[in-house]
C-alpha cells in the first residue's frame, strides 16, 4: 500500500514507520520546507523522533501528487490545523479514498468534534475513522508494546486500517463508537496538565490518584453528554489513555503542568516543550461547552483558570478542595 502520512511531528513519524515496518511505502508530509530537506540530507526526523528512516518512507513538502496517489491518508496534524490541512488535500483526492487521523481535540473556536470538521470539509459520504489510545511515539517507533482504538462508523474501514497497522508489537482495537474515542483523546490531555501541576507541587500520590479518578468522572460525564458510550471511557482510548498522559514525563501535557506548578507563565511552558501541548486549547473549548450543556466539570474549569491566568496553581486546588462534599 502506498499511505499518505499528513504531520511529521514525533507521532506522525512513529505511525509512518509502524506502517513502513508492516511492508507499506509512506510518503511523510511536513509543511515546513526546510524540515522535509533536513529529512532527506539525514535519512531520519531528527527534530522530532530520531530513528533511522527505511527507503520506504519518503518525506515530501508537496502532497499534491500523493494524495491523488494513496488510498489512504492518515492526518497527524495538531487540532488547530485540522480543517485548513482537510482543506488543502480536498481538491486532489478521489471520492474513495478514506481518511484518518491520530489528531487529538476540538476544533479552536467551534467546539467541533474533528469528525464534524471531516464531514464539512469531506463530505458525509467518505470513509472516515480516529486513531486514539495510550500510546507515546518514542515507545512506539522502540516497537515497545503498544494498543490503540480505531473508531469508524464503517466497521470495513476500521478492519482495513488494523490490518495495515497490527503487528507483533502495535495491536489496535476497533470501535464504532467515534465520538467517544474522540473525546477521550481530548479531555486526557486536559487532566494530564492537572496531574502535572499536582505532581509539581508535591501533593503526593494519593492526590495524584484522586485527580485521575475524578478526572475520569468529567470524561465520562462529558463524553456521555456529547454522544458517545460510557464503556468507551473504560477502555484504551479513555482510562487508557488517561493514565498513561497523568502519570509519566513523556507526556506534553504532563510537563507543561509540572511547569507551570514550578512558576512558569503559559507561553514560556509551551516554548520549552518544544510541540503542540493540545491540553491547552482543548481546555478553553471543552470548558466553554461544559459551560454551554451545564456539565458539571471542576478540573477542567479550574485548569482552563489557571490557563487563562485568573488563579494560580496553588488557588485552583484550594478551590477543588473547598467544593461542597457530595455522593461520589
Amino acid at each position: 500500500m502506498q499511505i499518505l502520512v499528513l504531520g511529521a511531528g514525533s507521532w506522525g513519524t512513529a505511525l509512518a514507520l509502524t506502517l513502513t515496518n508492516n511492508g507499506n511505502d509512506v510518503w511523510l508530509w511536513s509543511n515546513e520546507f526546510e524540515h522535509v530537506q533536513e529529512m532527506l540530507k539525514t535519512g531520519q526526523n531528527s527534530l522530532f523522533l530520531p530513528n533511522k528512516f527505511p527507503n520506504s518512507i519518503q518525506p515530501i513538502a508537496d502532497f499534491t501528487e500523493a494524495a491523488k496517489q494513496a488510498k489512504d491518508i492518515i492526518v497527524v496534524v495538531p487540532s488547530h490545523g485540522f480543517r485548513g490541512t482537510l482543506e488543502m488535500i480536498a481538491p486532489n483526492i478521489s471520492a474513495t479514498t478514506r481518511v484518518c487521523w491520530a489528531t487529538k481535540g476540538l476544533e479552536n473556536n467551534t467546539g467541533l468534534l474533528l469528525h464534524q470538521v471531516a464531514e464539512q470539509v469531506l463530505g458525509k459520504e467518505r470513509a472516515l475513522a480516529v486513531l486514539s489510545g495510550p500510546s507515546f511515539a518514542t515507545e512506539v517507533a522502540k516497537k515497545l508494546p503498544t494498543a490503540v482504538t480505531i473508531a469508524s462508523t464503517n466497521e470495513s474501514y476500521a478492519r482495513d486500517l488494523v490490518d495495515l497497522f497490527h503487528n507483533n508489537y502495535f495491536r489496535p482495537y476497533t470501535s464504532t463508537d467515534i465520538i467517544g474515542v474522540q473525546l477521550g483523546g481530548t479531555v486526557k490531555n486536559i487532566m494530564a496538565i492537572a496531574s502535572g501541576i499536582v505532581d509539581g507541587l508535591e501533593f503526593g500520590a494519593n492526590s495524584r490518584a484522586a485527580l485521575i479518578t475524578r478526572g475520569l468522572a468529567e470524561m465520562v460525564r462529558f463524553g456521555v453528554a456529547l454522544g458517545g458510550k460510557k464503556e468507551t471511557f473504560m477502555g484504551l482510548a479513555g482510562m487508557g489513555d488517561l493514565v498513561l498522559t497523568c502519570t509519566d514525563k513523556l507526556s506534553r501535557n504532563y510537563r507543561f503542568g509540572l511547569a507551570l506548578a514550578k512558576g512558569n507563565d503559559v507561553k514560556q511552558a509551551q516554548i520549552d516543550i518544544g510541540q503542540v501541548v493540545e491540553g491547552v486549547k482543548a481546555a478553553r473549548e471543552v470548558n466553554r461547552v461544559a459551560k454551554e450543556r451545564n456539565i458539571d466539570m471542576p478540573i477542567v474549569e479550574q485548569v482552563n483558570n489557571v490557563l487563562q491566568g485568573i488563579c494560580t496553581p496553588v488557588e485552583a486546588a484550594k478551590k477543588l478542595l473547598a467544593r461542597q462534599p457530595k455522593a461520589e
